[in-house]
């Protein structure tokens, strides 16, 4: 049987293959190798919200859910964010419940972005963005934060906007910023929203890493101005519930009433059983994501002294669990062949910075998510695949 000779979508045929998943495809089967690739926090679900799974199969919550959400952990939901972080949406129609962020993002993008319309992007971020902009139609605006320690500034906003050759609509923000960590202060969350109000554009804040801030608090643009927001979290990093996929956008009600319409076609609904485990996570379950942050915070501390030790540029990250480095000068400038050949010889697996900008080929990521002993063993390795590259040159 041959395959048909009929055309394909060219925007998914010409659409490069996602580059985090394709290297951590690439380095997989390398055998006793150690990675440090995935935001994939390193405990176990909490066994409240395992019961509450449990409970609901067992009583048959195995049918169709509400479409938007299940109206109690709608509202939980509300509760919950209004009240960690300063927010102040009214009631179920604020909030839909999502098949993860990665919905919650490509539901968003469809909504605001018309065809060619543009999405300011500070880079380096999360590459899977990229693709969702693509199948939006939309166009990708670049704003390249290398040279300000990750940082987007009010100026580089408006540069941006006035040498775009598309109409600005929205512009993408996430932090603390995976891969970098780096995160804003209230005053400088001020600045960008009055530069993002004068420009008129949707602020679309993918703040999934927000529980995961360090030694400041985490200040959302949905307090500073929310009806031009859309704002996004989710249960990934915050209770360690990855495989449970569980988003939230929440907004103005009659953006998120359109929104819905966009979700509905998409997913439909989550599975009514993982919707009422959430629902105990938000209300029951808030001693975990404050256990965690002080794991990552300690491994932070004690790991980024031994990347500066080994010639590494890092700047130290503010939040999340991610450690984005510059190569040292004498190993050259090329993060995709250094995290091949560390994988493949050094036998621990690492993202090339390519992964989120092209201006971040020197870089790479490391994640310490993983438990102590492969953060631990998995830094060894590293130093003595480097201390070997020097005395081999």
């Amino acid at each position: 049987m041959t395959s048909s000779n009929q055309p394909l979508n060219p925007i998914i045929t010409n659409m490069a293959p996602d580059k985090l998943l394709n290297f951590q495809q690439t380095v997989r089967d390398i055998p006793g190798v150690l990675k440090l690739t995935l935001g994939e926090p390193g405990f176990d679900v909490d066994d409240r919200i395992k019961q509450a799974a449990t409970d609901a199969i067992i009583n048959n919550r195995s049918h169709y859910a509400e479409s938007q959400g299940e109206l109690a952990l709608r509202l939980e939901a509300v509760k919950y964010f209004n009240q960690t972080y300063h927010l102040n949406y009214q009631d179920e129609n604020n909030v839909i419940v999502t098949l993860g962020v990665s919905e919650a993002i490509n539901v968003v993008l469809n909504t605001l972005l018309g065809v060619d319309d543009g999405l300011l992007v500070p880079e380096p971020t999360y590459g899977p963005y990229f693709s969702s902009l693509r199948l939006a139609h939309g166009t990708k605006i670049t704003i390249d934060t290398t040279k300000s320690h990750f940082k987007l500034t009010p100026e580089m906003v408006d540069q941006a906007v006035a040498q775009a050759t598309v109409p600005v609509r929205a512009i993408l923000m996430n932090y603390p910023t995976n891969p970098t960590g780096v995160t804003y202060s209230r005053d400088e969350i001020h600045a960008l929203a009055e530069v993002f109000v004068k420009h008129n554009i949707w602020v679309i804040s993918d703040e999934i890493y927000s529980v995961l801030t360090y030694d400041q608090e985490h200040v959302s643009f949905a307090e500073i101005i929310p009806e031009q927001t859309v704002y996004i979290n989710g249960l990934s990093k915050s209770h360690a519930m990855t495989g449970y996929r569980v988003g939230f956008i929440l907004g103005s009600a009659n953006v998120i009433a359109e929104m819905q319409k966009v979700h509905g076609t998409l997913t439909f609904a989550i599975p009514t059983f993982i919707q009422d485990a959430a629902l105990v996570a938000l209300r029951d379950v808030t001693d975990t994501p404050l256990t965690m942050r002080e794991v990552y915070k300690a491994r932070r501390d004690r790991v980024v002294p031994k990347l500066q030790a080994l010639g590494f540029d890092v700047v130290t990250p503010q939040g999340a669990f991610y450690l984005f480095a510059k190569l040292p000068a004498d190993l050259g400038e090329d993060g995709d062949a250094f995290a091949l050949k560390l994988a493949q010889e050094g036998k621990v697996a690492v993202i090339p910075g390519s992964g989120f900008s092209e201006a971040a080929k020197a870089y790479i990521r490391i994640s310490y998510a993983a438990s102590d002993a492969d953060l631990d063993e998995g830094i060894h390795r590293l130093s003595t695949y480097i201390d070997q590259l020097r005395r081999d040159n």
